[in-house]
Parts: structure tokens; sequence; C-alpha cells
């Protein structure tokens, strides 16, 4: 079966079609403030495929994608989907989708213990514990969302693209601004999972995904594997066991 893979998070939108031998090549990326039903209706011609699985974290565009695909079989991801791990958490439904598509991808592929660290508008750290499944997390500001707030909360602080800093010690304010953010951000990243590994008494694979994972992971030996598509692989998943 050849699944139409969404997922709808709150700055992109992916699209990409899964089938039993993986995720095919091309990824439709589009800014999620930009999707409507005719947009939407553009999107999906681009593909063929025979079910959809949608993972959403904005509910309106979540309405939008379902009515676009009425007429085929759907699965919306969400706590009550049937997993291949267990939840431990008291309120569930509070859990994102695609922290759930992580969770599931990251036992798929690299067992438990493990984290995810998926790096989008908000940083979220999921932990995958053996034999519970999903035990919680953190959530944190994102790395872009940090530095935009930095630009538009002061007066002469610019617009940044996030790169490796040159040093430490910023010879120019954009220098200083990127020197502070992703040596910041890695601080702050390493101690999380310092955290949670403490709580955890265990040594968890620490897996990182979403769009600043290269950059920051880069400067962090706790971090053992970069997975780009981690999230789209659990939706995969999800959508395979929930979709005959």
């Amino acid at each position: 079966m050849r699944l139409l893979l969404i997922d709808n998070s709150n700055t992109r939108t992916k699209l990409v079609v899964g089938t039993p031998a993986g995720l095919e090549t091309t990824v439709e990326r589009v800014p999620t403030e930009r999707l409507e039903a005719a947009l939407i209706s553009s999107l999906l011609a681009k593909f063929e495929f025979d079910a959809a699985v949608i993972c959403s974290v904005v509910p309106e565009k979540a309405e939008l994608l379902r009515a676009a695909l009425a007429s085929k079989p759907l699965h919306l991801i969400s706590h009550q989907s049937d997993l291949p791990i267990g939840i431990d958490y008291p309120a569930p439904e509070q859990i994102g989708a695609d922290r759930l598509a992580n969770a599931v991808a990251v036992h798929e592929q690299f067992g438990a213990p493990a984290i995810v660290v998926d790096f989008g508008t908000a940083v979220t750290f999921d932990v995958v514990g053996q034999p519970a499944g999903y035990l919680g997390g953190v959530i944190a500001p994102g790395l872009a969302s940090m530095t935009e707030y930095l630009h538009r909360r002061t007066a002469l602080l610019p617009q940044i693209d996030l790169a490796e800093p040159e040093s430490a010690i910023g010879k120019s304010t954009i220098e200083a601004m990127r020197a502070g953010a992703v040596f910041g951000y890695r601080g702050m990243i390493r101690e999380i999972l310092q955290a949670i590994g403490r709580e955890l008494e265990a040594d968890p694979k620490v897996v990182a995904t979403g769009g600043d994972a290269s950059l920051i992971a880069e400067g962090l030996p706790e971090v053992n594997e970069v997975v780009p598509n981690l999230t789209l692989d659990g939706i995969k998943l999800i959508g395979e066991r929930n979709i005959s």
C-alpha cells in the first residue's frame, strides 16, 4: 500500500509517499501558514497514493487536510492510535502526534531506552523506556524562536542566519548572537539530557531530528545519531498499523 504521509507541524508541513520499501525520495515542504484548500488540492495532485496518514499539531490545518482527503482511507494520529509501544503518561491526550511518531520511530530503529530531541519551532525531548514505552519528556523554545524573539524585542539586534560561530568571542553583533544562540543552546540541550539520564538511571540512545538538528548535534557528543526523517518514519509505522 502506498501511504501519503503528512507531517503538519507549526512551521512547515511535509508530504511524502511511504511504501513497504521505505520513503520515496521527494519530500514536499510548504509553510504551514500557507495551507488552504486550493493549495492542498494542488499538493495532493502531485502524489499517487492509496491512503493517507496525518500527523498534526495544528488542528485548524488538520481539518483542512482531512476534508481534502475525504475520498481516501485516512488515519489521524493520536494517543488512541494503535501503537507498537505503550504510553506511561497521566494525560495521554496531551501528547502531540509528532511526539508519538518520534517515539515509535526511535523505538523501532534503536530500541529503548532512547531519547528523541526534535529541533522544531519548539525543541522537544521524548523519552522511551523499556518496557513501559513512552514516558514523557521536555518542551523548550526552539532555536529559531529564541533568535527571532531577540530581533523583535530589541532595537539594534538584527535577524540572523543560524550557523556555526567562528569563535565563542564574537567580533561583530551577528557573530556574538550566533555564539550565544549555538553555544548557549548546546548547553541547554546537554543539561536537559543529563537530567533525564539521571532520572532514567540508564544510558539512553540519543537521536536528533528536525530543522536545526545537524547544526546543534555537530558539537554535542551526547547525541548519537541524527535522523532527518525520523518523524515521517514514525508516521509511516503508525499508518501501517492503523490502515488496512
